[in-house]
């Protein structure tokens, strides 16, 4: 089962903050244990919103509205995600709650979504 652990972003996210000497080794302990335990497909941060471009589609058939960031309401953005390979929702409940908080200052959120998978 595909889960995507969707780190939100914050204030601090947001302003570009590179988070602490602490919070770097912590996230990369995290991550070669879900690397050692084989569950992780992929992980990634992202650059803040001021770097990205939002496509609204309004009408049906039309082409989208282009916006372009910084997008103002940060508890709807994503500073990064990790995508895990597991056997059930508990696990990836488990392996959600050892992350460390992703923010460092006491503004981390996670959201844990299962991820369709298409039958071939």
């Amino acid at each position: 089962m595909l889960f995507m652990l969707i780190v939100k972003a914050s204030q601090n996210s947001e302003s570009g903050n590179l988070p602490s000497d602490e919070l770097i080794e912590a996230m990369t302990k995290y991550n070669e244990e879900l690397v050692n335990a084989g569950v992780r497909i992929a992980a990634k941060g992202l650059h803040p919103s001021s770097n990205g471009i939002r496509l609204s589609f309004l009408k049906p058939g039309e082409k989208p509205m282009v916006t372009e960031g910084p997008f103002t309401e940060t508890k709807e953005l994503i500073a990064g995600f990790i995508l895990i390979d597991v056997e059930s929702r508990e696990e990836a409940i488990e392996w959600a709650m050892r992350m460390p908080d992703p923010q460092g200052y006491g503004e981390g959120q996670i959201e844990l979504r299962q991820v369709f998978e298409m039958q071939e």
